[in-house]
């Protein structure tokens, strides 16, 4: 029985890293994939942890030989997804979480069609900046490019099964929470968890 992967969405400052973290802390089974970035990281992001850092050559390399499932460029850094890493995990029957943008999203529905899409919304354009400044990591004018951007990554929401708002974090929590419920009572999982109980229940009296 392989696990199912998730595909999760948001513009910067939707709160979508904390949600994911609170999920895996809630949801048994439950994985991250840690993404390859060339980035610098940022204050409290550990190696391994939230990524992989490597320079842009080591990632090009990696590109090139295909071992990303998906990868692009974002605010002019590159992120990338290890196909072996959440292969292996799916395989072990846990449940793999992508924190990844639309175009990454593209990709990966492309090469794994059963995905599940799920695209995380701030109740507004103006919450969203207040949150962004409140980081207090970001200039005007990175805070002003980011709201740009995060518009235009809200345009594809189209493209995801589910929208969750994130105007309340604990009711946004218990929304992720009831899709992943969902997803592993379906009849396709249930019937191999459930292969002795089934037979059990099935057998002449």
């Amino acid at each position: 029985m392989t696990g199912t992967l998730y595909i999760i969405s948001a513009p910067s400052g939707a709160g979508k890293t904390s949600l994911v973290r609170q999920l895996v802390a809630t949801v048994p089974n439950m994985q991250v994939s840690v993404s390859h970035t060339t980035r610098p990281s940022r204050p409290g992001e550990v190696e391994g942890r939230d990524y992989h850092f490597i320079d842009k050559a080591r990632f090009e390399a990696l590109a090139a030989e295909g071992a990303f499932l998906e990868h692009a460029c974002v605010f002019g850094n590159f992120y990338g997804t290890a196909r072996s890493q959440v292969v292996e995990k799916l395989t072990a029957g846990d449940d793999v979480i992508l924190e990844i943008d639309w175009q990454g999203a593209r990709q990966v529905l492309a090469a794994m069609p059963d995905s599940v899409s799920v695209f995380i919304l701030p109740p507004s354009q103006a919450e969203l900046e207040r949150r962004l400044r409140d980081r207090k990591q970001d200039s005007d004018e990175v805070i002003e490019r980011r709201m740009q951007e995060a518009v235009s990554e809200m345009s594809h929401y189209a493209e995801y099964d589910y929208l969750i708002v994130n105007d309340d974090f604990d009711g946004a929590l218990a929304d992720l929470c009831a899709i992943v419920r969902a997803r592993r009572l379906r009849r396709e999982t249930q019937a191999g968890r459930l292969a002795d109980v089934l037979e059990a229940l099935l057998a002449n009296r």
